[in-house]
């Protein structure tokens, strides 16, 4: 006969077994249908995730990430359910910022140009101007943390330097990269703070560029696209100082490294470094449907939404075929005089 053993609380006796068991994970909620459970808009919810608030598993069909019933249920459960959670992602703006902190929202602007705020989402306006936001929980633990930064004499830049840019960058990679276990998507990530030339001469091979444009993530969209608003955007999504420029490369070369190491970018089939070892792919799959054996398009700057340069059509495998050249009757061509006196003397 096997004992079982019993745990006894106050108001129940359950197995052991059962009592330690973690609830079952339950069905997996898309995006929209978890943000609805949780009361969120698509911002917030999106925000809470990429902040690690809610906790995202992989689509078993290749899909957007989803969100287990359980992790609904946890976050639900909380006491200050739904309104902890709104507050955890609340963001600001330069004046409703300075309000939240009293003080002017010049002395604010100072304090998110030399680094003491950290943005966490930006935007384009109809000025075509960046317009910074910053989670409300931070500015509070800024205040709490350093209040001599809130009187006295105003911070000024280092050698009248913006970090803004550069710390949303390092804050967005950092974020985009914790969304996900695939190597190749968190390389992506690291490559999407880097130029086209830059890219261009980390990755060598075409195959492993078209990969990474393909998981490229998603960047604020321009209406309407013209080319002042997408060189004002470059500025903010691509590295520019030399010494952010080498730390993103350095950081690429590991993460790719870590990506092939977890498998091979796709090729198609008969590529010779498909030859050396290379598992070769049936079909490459890519957002525009690009079919396989077409060699990938150059590589375009990082960042840019407007639409894909088609890549040229590929030649048919095996030699050509030699066709006669028409003769210029053939072809439709006046005959020269001098050409028809010979044919008349060859009758």
């Amino acid at each position: 006969m096997t004992a079982v053993t019993t745990v006894t609380t106050k108001n129940a006796v359950a197995p052991a077994i059962a009592a330690g068991a973690a609830p079952p994970p339950g069905p997996r909620l898309a995006p929209g249908a978890a943000a609805r459970e949780l009361e969120l808009k698509r911002g917030e919810f999106e925000l809470a995730v990429q902040l690690g608030h809610i906790r995202t598993v992989p689509d078993p069909g290749g899909g957007q990430r989803r969100v287990t019933a359980r992790e609904v249920a946890r976050l639900r459960a909380a006491a200050d359910f739904p309104e902890g959670l709104r507050e955890r992602v609340r963001t600001v703006g330069t004046g409703e910022g300075a309000d939240l902190l009293g003080i002017a929202p010049g002395r604010f602007t100072k304090l998110a140009r030399t680094g003491r705020l950290t943005p966490v989402r930006c935007y384009l306006n109809r000025y075509r101007a960046v317009v910074w936001l910053y989670l409300a929980d931070e500015l509070v633990e800024l205040a709490l943390r350093e209040p001599e930064l809130l009187s006295g004499r105003h911070p000024e830049p280092d050698g009248g330097q913006d970090w803004r840019a550069r710390n949303w960058r390092g804050r967005r990679v950092a974020m985009l990269a914790r969304q996900t276990d695939d190597q190749w998507e968190q390389a992506a990530a690291v490559a999407s703070a880097l130029d086209s030339a830059h890219l261009a001469e980390i990755v060598r091979d075409p195959y492993e560029r078209a990969c990474l444009r393909r998981l490229q993530p998603e960047t604020f969209r321009i209406h309407p696209e013209s080319a002042i608003a997408q060189g004002i955007v470059d500025r903010v999504l691509l590295a520019e100082e030399p010494d952010e420029v080498e730390w993103y490369r350095l950081r690429l070369v590991e993460a790719l490294a870590d990506a092939r190491d977890q498998c091979p970018a796709p090729r198609p089939i008969g590529d010779p470094a498909a030859q050396r070892g290379i598992p070769a792919a049936v079909e490459p799959v890519t957002k525009r449907g690009a079919p396989a054996g077409v060699e990938p398009p150059a590589p375009r700057p990082l960042g840019r939404t407007g639409p894909r340069t088609a890549a040229p059509a590929a030649r048919p495998a095996g030699p050509e075929r030699t066709r006669r050249k028409p003769t210029p009757k053939e072809a439709g061509a006046p005959v020269p005089r001098s050409l028809l006196r010979r044919l008349r003397r060859e009758k």
